[in-house]
């Protein structure tokens, strides 16, 4: 079934079984087999690994990378428990993967970045790219190396062309859209003087701010993160030399410190960050908050007026992003996590809209200097635009 904007769309599941059918619409994986001998390994010693569909016409010499997310371990316990999966082995990474959305080859679909060189890298070191422990324990074998992944991969794909690129665009879900903010001005500086580069974060913008018991759960949940993958020394010196390293992974301390032009793409009622900063299990030992946490239509007058205040705590943080005009805000009033890998929230007759705009065409507007975009939706649940799409499961 196509929609009035030429994307294909159906039901979720009937969508993955033609996927399955339809060749060329899966990716294959890319092992970067010399970065082994660098130590740029995943938890469990294996290659860092990307999928990359190859740009044509017009998009040859453009390239978008978009840091694939989810969560972080914090300990040995818990990077143990990802090291056996896709999340800490390329051995359990896919084989291919449906690109859709951002990442989508349909001019219908993604109508700026369709024919770019789009690659997805997969995470699978558990620190946003960012942790580097020489020391392996051999009780563990637990490598934490996440920023020389980061480094062996972008030399991958720079002898692969991007050396030559004359637009760049880096992306990111999540953990990955803390990795777009970490590491962009890094991205940049790899790429050839004149070409136009910015970043894109998709809800990664992670605040500092205390649980519905009072504690500061993400705060000491990070401190764990950066303190056992020795993150520190990879973290935006101006902050570190002021703060202490583990708010450094806050991006409401590191954003004014970017200089390439940032596009924020977040939702005021991150569904993740709902479960996980505001009321986190630890903070909730009876389930009071288990409805709420599936769908915000569940949440109580008293949940909600937490999740409002959560909101303006979050457009708070976000002041610290700044207003300079190459700076792009989507922040729409949803309760979901992640909109630019997924096409219904990406681009479609039903996505999500601010200003009458899609996120789609928010973003490329931004990127190609046709217009700015700056907004900021009217608190819930006045945006009948939105999607609510909680995520599945809680990973801090």
């Amino acid at each position: 079934m196509n929609d009035e904007k030429g994307c294909v769309w159906i039901y979720p599941l009937i969508y993955v079984l033609l996927l399955m059918k339809v060749e060329g619409l899966y990716v294959d994986i890319t092992y970067v087999q010399s970065a082994v001998a660098k130590g740029a390994v995943c938890l469990d010693g294996s290659p860092p690994a990307y999928h990359l569909s190859p740009g044509f016409g017009s998009g040859v010499n453009n390239w978008l990378i978009h840091m694939e997310g989810g969560g972080w371990c914090n300990n040995i316990t818990t990077c143990l428990s990802r090291k056996r999966t896709r999340l800490g082995s390329s051995k359990q990474m896919l084989k291919k993967l449906p690109f859709s959305g951002i990442l989508s080859s349909e001019p219908g679909c993604n109508p700026d970045f369709y024919n770019w060189n789009r690659v997805k890298v997969r995470y699978c070191d558990g620190s946003s790219f960012t942790g580097d422990v020489e020391r392996v324990d051999p009780s563990t074998n637990l490598h934490h190396r996440g920023e020389r992944v980061w480094t062996a991969v972008m030399e991958d794909l720079l002898a692969k062309g991007m050396n030559t690129a004359q637009n760049a665009l880096l992306s990111g879900c999540s953990a990955g859209g803390l990795t777009s903010m970490l590491h962009c001005d890094n991205f940049h500086s790899l790429l050839p003087i004149g070409a136009r580069v910015k970043c894109l974060s998709d809800a990664g913008y992670f605040i500092n701010v205390k649980d519905i018991a009072g504690e500061d759960h993400i705060r000491a949940f990070f401190h764990d993160v950066v303190t056992t993958h020795g993150s520190a020394k990879n973290l935006p010196s101006p902050c570190t030399s002021n703060l202490e390293p583990s708010l450094c992974f806050f991006p409401q301390y590191t954003a004014r410190l970017i200089q390439t032009p940032l596009f924020i793409l977040n939702a005021a009622y991150d569904s993740w960050q709902i479960k996980n900063i505001l009321a986190p299990g630890v903070a909730d030992p009876h389930g009071s908050w288990h409805a709420c946490k599936l769908g915000i239509e569940n949440c109580s007058s008293s949940q909600l007026e937490m999740m409002q205040g959560f909101r303006n705590e979050f457009l708070a943080a976000l002041t610290e992003v700044g207003n300079s005009t190459s700076s792009g805000l989507f922040i729409n009033s949803c309760y979901i996590h992640c909109q630019s890998e997924r096409q219904e929230t990406w681009f479609r007759a039903d996505s999500p809209v601010l200003e009458n705009t899609p996120i789609a065409k928010a973003v490329g507007n931004w990127f190609y200097d046709r217009s700015p975009f700056q907004t900021i939706d009217c608190p819930y649940p006045c945006d009948t635009s939105c999607q609510h799409i909680p995520e599945p499961k809680s990973e801090a």
